[in-house]
């Protein structure tokens, strides 16, 4: 993180331009799979011409942060870029503006918005980076790495995906975000109907999951990933959503912490609260894939009975990301409570070309009944179930 330059022409804003660095860095700490480079030695850079790839091989670092502000009367502009360090390539940037009316509260803004932009960038990178070693050469990293761009590339991948994660176990067994990831494609294979075997799924994942937070408990992403599955898994839900908080105080820029306590808080019966968490998880990652965070909100109109507004949440979902069935389930049900049951039905057969499962055995991990009872009998009216 190279220091910000001051293009304001006022000497007595460089406080402002080494308190913003500061504060990004602070931020950036908290996501525990980076290394960061401490102030002390980064600010020794502060006036010169860096040559990016010089300043990378002196500080051992794969890619770097810079920018600058500008100051005009009572308002501010701040622009960041993000490089790679080995090419020279540019990844990401962007410019935040705001007022100068409290100088802390948009520092504090500023540094949480890059962190939470900044993070699944450089996992897209590093990604992409794995993904041209040779495959004779592969650590535990780069097996998770490709599992994770698996995964995400369709929910049809999920086995695939925890293949992968598991060859990255063997290698380390205490390779945490391996097992958390592992656990969290055990609960989407029981989740999409994928699973050849449930109840040897939901004992591997649980596993998987309770594994991830012995050996890195203090983690945001495994603490995230591993509470969802448990809660899914029929964990008690108050003490799930309890470590996706605690995950959230570690590093409240996490963007996917926000959107997996929108899917807890979803679960647990609180609709209202989850859509505030997604929402907050889409503001701090704008360009991260949105379909499962609008198949979410979906879900939670869906769950008050606003079915209006459910709807086109729910279709975009499905346009984002064709393979999940979730979407789907939800689409159906809120068809079929709207009376529209040719509509309904035509989303029965869609959901079944992806999947056989269309009506869960339970919905166990819906804690309220009532919400339980009406997304399982609008499935049954929509797939032609009389009881």
């Amino acid at each position: 993180m190279l220091p910000f330059q001051n293009l304001s022409g006022d000497p007595e804003q460089e406080y402002f331009a080494n308190g913003m660095v500061e504060e990004i860095i602070t931020a950036l700490s908290r996501i525990r799979w980076l290394f960061v480079i401490a102030r002390n030695s980064s600010f020794t850079y502060k006036g010169q011409a860096v040559d990016v790839k010089r300043l990378g091989r002196e500080l051992g670092v794969r890619y770097v942060l810079e920018g600058s502000v500008r100051k005009g009367s009572n308002r501010v502009r701040i622009t960041a870029q993000l490089i790679d360090a080995m090419t020279g390539t540019h990844l990401w940037a962007d410019r935040f503006d705001g007022t100068l009316e409290d100088i802390f509260d948009l520092q504090d803004k500023v540094a949480i918005s890059v962190a939470g932009v900044i993070e699944p960038a450089l996992q897209a990178a590093e990604i992409t980076r794995s993904a041209n070693r040779p495959t004779n050469d592969l650590t535990a990293y780069d097996l998770y790495l490709r599992a994770y761009a698996i995964f995400w590339s369709s929910t049809r991948q999920t086995p695939e995906a925890l293949r992968l994660m598991e060859q990255a176990i063997a290698r380390d067994p205490r390779y945490g975000p391996a097992l958390a990831w592992a656990a969290f494609c055990c609960y989407r294979l029981l989740q999409d109907g994928r699973s050849e075997d449930t109840r040897a799924d939901r004992l591997k994942g649980a596993d998987f999951a309770r594994r991830a937070l012995e050996v890195a408990g203090d983690d945001p992403g495994i603490l995230a990933n591993a509470a969802q599955a448990l809660a899914y898994f029929g964990e008690d839900i108050g003490a799930m959503m309890g470590l996706v908080d605690r995950a959230l105080a570690l590093n409240p820029s996490y963007a996917r912490g926000w959107h997996i306590s929108g899917i807890l808080r979803r679960w647990a019966g609180q609709p209202d609260i989850a859509i505030e968490h997604v929402e907050a998880a889409l503001r701090l990652s704008p360009r991260a894939r949105v379909g499962s965070s609008l198949s979410v909100i979906g879900a939670a109109h869906f769950a008050n009975r606003r079915f209006d507004e459910a709807v086109p949440k729910l279709l975009l979902a499905i346009q984002g990301d064709p393979s999940n069935p979730q979407p789907y389930r939800y689409l159906a049900a809120c068809y079929a409570h709207m009376d529209r049951l040719d509509d309904a039905r035509e989303i029965v057969e869609r959901l079944r070309a992806i999947t056989s499962v269309v009506i869960p055995d339970d919905a166990r991990h819906l804690r309220n009944p009532e919400h339980r009872e009406l997304f399982l009998s609008g499935l049954r009216l929509a797939a032609g179930e009389t009881s």
